[in-house]
């Protein structure tokens, strides 16, 4: 990975086309380093990616994951990480970060908030102390916090949603925006707009419109993910891109199983993040190429082969299902590790495939086979 120079952050190099699909193969220049796209996160809510060392996230090749602004203004507060010389430092992850404004808690923490005109006041989910958050707030914690990336604050509507629900929604996000786009940044740090909107492609349009009028290094797409069908997260996953510039990155927030990634990728996205990798992982189950399996489940508990045959991560370079199960259901801690391990190497390896296969044109061959594995649930 190369650190950036000068006035870089912010360049954008698309390298690649796909002849066939929106796809593109792309670099992203950061104050910490570049980010190649095709890219996915893996996320470190509370400034830790959850069972794993930072260099460990190195080795599996991860360039860049997430911290979250309203976990880690709580806790551990802005002071301390001030002390500790900014996230990037407190953590020791030298390479680049992208932080959520706050704004998915608005809508993930529905019963502990009270959005208004200028912010939302949470009770805090550990001890109920008030809370405020807004844009000037949002960006004053990133700010100190140092990312590569921060994200505008934005509301998040639930699904489903009314129309002139998300019709407000979409006024306050655009609003906000602009606020937030006024506010000071750490040195190099890039401003991404959030296009929200729900299932309402109008909606949605007029955002992304607004949002380009105001300017920021990068677009995402938000309020998917949240709860919908899978037919309408993809129509708002479509509806969300259509319109932004091609020339910026575009981030679909929250999005993160294999096939969907495939789909977004072919319709113009770049980045993405999601807990399921480390999440399913703690509960037990892992991803292979073709799906997911339950690695507690009976069936393999004299199973000698690793965890996915053919891969060349820790986890399957050394230990079998049986020994992984075996320490899964005894609640070892070494049992989460592995198969996290395993499942963040299967998602680091599956983008890398994706970036050498629109290089290659052979991109519409990975978007058919990823089609056949949809349903998610098939170990082959």
């Amino acid at each position: 990975m190369q650190e950036s120079k000068g006035n870089t952050p912010g360049k954008f190099e698309i390298m690649a086309h796909d002849s066939s699909s929106g796809a593109r193969r792309a670099v992203l220049h950061t104050q910490h380093g570049v980010v190649n796209t095709p890219v996915f996160m893996p996320v470190g809510t509370q400034g830790t990616v959850k069972a794993m060392t930072p260099l460990e996230m190195e080795q599996l090749g991860s360039e860049i994951i997430l911290g979250n602004t309203y976990h880690l203004n709580i806790r551990p507060g802005m002071d301390i990480i001030d002390k500790c010389g900014g996230l990037h430092s407190f953590m020791g992850w030298k390479r680049p970060i992208l932080t959520d404004s706050g704004g998915y808690q608005v809508f993930s923490l529905a019963k502990l908030r009270k959005v208004r005109d200028d912010g939302v006041m949470f009770q805090s989910h550990l001890d109920g102390t008030k809370i405020f958050l807004g844009p000037v707030e949002a960006m004053d914690i990133q700010r100190r916090l140092g990312s590569d990336i921060a994200m505008v604050f934005d509301e998040c509507p639930p699904y489903p949603c009314d129309y002139d629900s998300a019709c407000q929604t979409v006024d306050k996000t655009i609003n906000w925006a602009l606020i937030c786009s006024k506010q000071p940044r750490a040195q190099g740090q890039l401003y991404f707009g959030i296009v929200q909107g729900g299932e309402y492609k109008d909606l949605r349009a007029k955002c992304a419109a607004e949002l380009m009028k105001i300017g920021f290094d990068g677009y995402a797409v938000g309020g998917v993910s949240v709860g919908e069908p899978e037919d309408v997260l993809i129509k708002g996953m479509m509806d969300g891109v259509v319109d932004l510039p091609a020339e910026k990155p575009r981030y679909l927030m929250g999005v993160g199983r294999m096939w969907q990634m495939v789909e977004a990728v072919a319709n113009g996205f770049d980045m993405f993040d999601c807990v399921i990798p480390t999440r399913f992982a703690r509960n037990g189950t892992a991803f292979i190429r073709s799906g997911r399996y339950a690695v507690k489940a009976g069936e393999y508990k004299e199973d000698t082969r690793p965890i996915e045959e053919g891969c060349a991560c820790y986890a399957c370079a050394n230990f079998t299902r049986a020994y992984v199960r075996h320490l899964l259901n005894v609640n070892e801690i070494l049992g989460v590790r592995l198969v996290t391990i395993h499942n963040l190497h299967r998602y680091m390896t599956f983008m890398q495939e994706m970036r050498e296969s629109i290089s290659k044109g052979t991109f519409g061959q990975l978007r058919e086979e990823f089609q056949r594995y949809r349903s998610g649930n098939s170990e082959k």
